[in-house]
Order: structure tokens, then C-alpha cells, then sequence
């Protein structure tokens, strides 16, 4: 069972848009190549999604041509899979693909590399090219995926509307005596069942003391009567990520707990409001935080408080730009999509993380989905 009308996927007219403003990026910035490895930049310019190993596998991206840089034994399964046309060069298992590499980028002009890149293709291309011809091609790439088509932000939308609805789910499927593994594997069902690529990419849930620990607890716990209760979720859809997490319990909260509960929402709705077309992304960190501070937690990093950044940016990645946190002086702009997600933790004890999404139009900040309503109702 598919959920909903699935938005239209990124075609290759889009891919060959994106080419288009690389290219015009790296004419403006003297840049003769960019080499991409088998990374989420490759699928983002090129559409070839491909596993990365010891054996380089990529494409390299010039003002007039693309090549693609493939082992030899592999070509035939590249042809089966989607890319943009380009001229496929092999190399073989006795020889070094980055003589390839130099043979295609030339002789001269300086070449941008994949910040995703493993380090030993980094060596060998210092070997072949000289390290002086080498640059960090990380901010090039960057500056392109971090601002997010209509269709991306439609993609990623309908991703994060699913996840949404397996929160639901799970939220219906607890009660005492359930195991967070059984939550887990429902919680992968669900998203397989609705239509998430492979279903869940990733799956926190943590009960009691456990959700004081940011990305959980090793064991299978077991969820007890007035235990706090953490989610945090997310699946694919064309390789953009959704990502929520909810926060609750299943009776009257205690007193406590209902507090804490209501700081977080505050310092969440704080970031939301922080954020503005044009505002430096470490000014969202700061709203958090000042939030925080207000009701005597932290302050900076100190617990109880918030121990880690306010948020990340999403989409082809789970973690990628704009990262909202202290000293992030990137200016906020239409495109940007990132969560809102300042934990509030209390070692030992319990911790609450309302994880949203956000994305910046031409009117300001939007949510993909609303936040939640109460202790008790994770929902609005």
C-alpha cells in the first residue's frame, strides 16, 4: 500500500540544470574539474547512485564534457542502472584509476574534489596531480545542493508526511511490556509498507531513563508503566530523507516531566521563529539556548540543557548544510531545509527531543510537518 500520490521524481532535465550551474559556479572560480566520487553529490548531479568501496567509482565533470570513471568489471551493471549520458572510461584491477583521472582533467587548472572522497584516492591523486592542483571542492557542491528545488522541497514533504503517519502507528502500538525492538521492527514495516525506499533509513526508540541519551542506548529495552517514551524516525523517498522524532507519554505526565516537556516546545517554537531570510544560522542556536537559560538550564552546553546543536540540514544526506549552531555565520536563505530539534536533557532522568523540519521559501520559514501538541498527544 503506496500512501498518497507520490510527487514527480528528479528528472534529468533537473540534473542538467544543476550541471549548468556548476559549471558556471566553476568558471566563475577558475576551476578546470570537479571529481565526484560514489557519493550523494553523484546521484545529486548525475543520478548514478553507487555504494562507495575501495575501488573508485565516480565522475568527473569538466566546462564542456562528463566522464564517467568506472572499474572495468562494473561497466556492465553501470549501464543498467539510471545516469545522465556521459562517456563511460574503465580502468582495470592492475592499473590506478587516477591516471585516469589525470589523463581527463589534463594537465593544467586547478581540480575540485568530492569532500566525500576517501583519503586514500586523495594520496593518489597528490601523486598523479601534485598537491597544489587540488582543492576542496566540499564548498562548490555545497553552495549548489543546499538550496533545494520545488521538486526536492515536494520530495522531501511527501517523505516527511509519511514518517509522520508511522509515528502514528507506533504511537497506537505502545504500551507496557512492548519491547523497543518489536517498536523498531513495526516502525520498519510501516515505511516499507507505505513506500519508503528500503523502509526506515534509520530508527531510534528509547524508553525511561535510555532518552537521556541522544541517539539511545545499546539493548532491547523494555517500556515500563509512566515511561517516557522517544522516536525518532525516518525513510527515503527518490534518496531524500524524512526525519521526526516525538516525544510523550501514554498517561498524565508528572509534573516534572510536563515542564520539561513545555521548555523544549518553547525553545523548538524559539528556532522557528528565529528563523528568518537573511539571519545567520547561529542565531537560531542562540533562541534555544536563550530559552534554556531563561528557565535556569545550561547554560551553553552544560546538562540539564541542550548538549549538542539545534538543528541540521536534510536531504539527499540525513546530516548535511546549513548546520544550526553556534558560530554558523551562513546566512539563511530560500531552499534551505533543516531541522528544529533542541533537545532538552536530563541526565539519568529523561530527555525530550521535538524534532520538525523547516524549509525557507521566498515568504520565510515553513514547517514540513506541525509540531507536536502536548505531552500526551504527539500530534497535532
Amino acid at each position: 500500500m503506496l500512501f498518497g500520490t507520490k510527487p514527480a521524481f528528479i528528472d534529468d532535465a533537473e540534473r542538467l540544470q544543476r550541471i549548468k550551474r556548476l559549471r558556471a559556479k566553476m568558471e566563475q572560480q577558475d576551476i578546470a574539474a570537479l571529481l565526484l566520487g560514489s557519493t550523494e553529490s553523484l546521484r545529486y548531479f548525475t543520478g548514478l547512485v553507487w555504494h562507495q568501496s575501495e575501488r573508485l567509482l565516480g565522475a568527473v565533470i569538466t566546462p564542456t564534457s562528463l566522464h564517467y570513471i568506472v572499474p572495468g568489471f562494473e561497466k556492465s551493471r553501470v549501464d543498467t542502472l539510471p545516469h545522465i549520458d556521459g562517456e563511460v572510461h574503465i580502468w582495470q584491477e592492475e592499473q590506478h584509476p587516477s591516471t585516469l583521472v589525470g589523463t581527463l582533467v589534463g594537465r593544467q587548472g586547478r581540480v575540485a574534489l568530492d569532500e566525500g572522497l576517501p583519503l586514500f584516492v586523495y594520496h593518489s591523486l597528490v601523486r598523479e596531480l601534485g598537491q597544489d592542483r587540488l582543492i576542496d571542492g566540499g564548498p562548490l557542491v555545497s553552495g549548489l545542493r543546499i538550496h533545494k528545488s520545488p521538486s526536492e522541497i515536494a520530495i522531501i514533504q511527501y517523505a516527511m508526511d509519511l514518517t509522520l503517519e508511522v509515528q502514528k502507528r507506533a504511537h497506537g502500538l505502545m504500551k507496557p511490556g512492548i519491547r523497543a525492538s518489536e517498536v523498531v521492527r513495526f516502525i520498519d514495516e510501516q515505511h516499507l509498507e507505505l513506500g519508503g525506499e528500503g523502509g526506515s533509513s534509520f530508527c531510534i526508540v528509547s524508553f525511561g531513563a535510555a532518552t537521556s541519551l541522544p541517539h539511545g542506548a545499546d539493548g532491547d529495552q523494555v517500556l515500563q508503566e509512566g515511561d517516557v517514551i522517544l522516536v525518532d524516525t525516518g525513510t527515503r523517498i527518490d534518496g531524500y530523507h524524512s526525519d521526526i522524532t516525538r516525544t510523550y507519554v501514554l498517561d498524565q505526565p508528572s509534573s516534572d516531566f510536563a515542564q520539561a516537556w513545555a521548555i523544549e516546545r518553547q525553545a523548538q517554537q524559539a528556532v522557528f521563529d528565529a528563523a528568518k531570510l537573511g539571519a545567520p544560522c547561529s542565531k537560531l542556536d542562540d533562541a534555544a539556548r536563550g530559552v534554556m537559560v531563561k528557565h535556569g538550564l545550561g547554560p551553553d552546553y552544560a546538562l540539564p540543557g541542550l548538549p549538542h546543536r539545534a538543528g541540521h540540514g536534510l536531504g539527499l544526506e540525513i546530516h548535511e548544510q546549513p548546520y544550526i549552531v553556534r558560530g554558523n555565520s551562513l546566512l539563511l536563505a530560500e531552499g534551505m531545509c533543516f531541522s528544529n530539534e533542541p533537545m532538552l536533557v536530563y541526565p539519568d532522568r529523561f530527555g525530550i527531543r521535538l524534532e520538525d523540519h523547516i524549509y525557507m521559501s521566498a515568504d520565510g520559514a515553513n514547517w514540513f510537518t506541525r509540531p507536536a501538541k502536548s505531552p500526551t498527544e504527539p500530534f497535532s
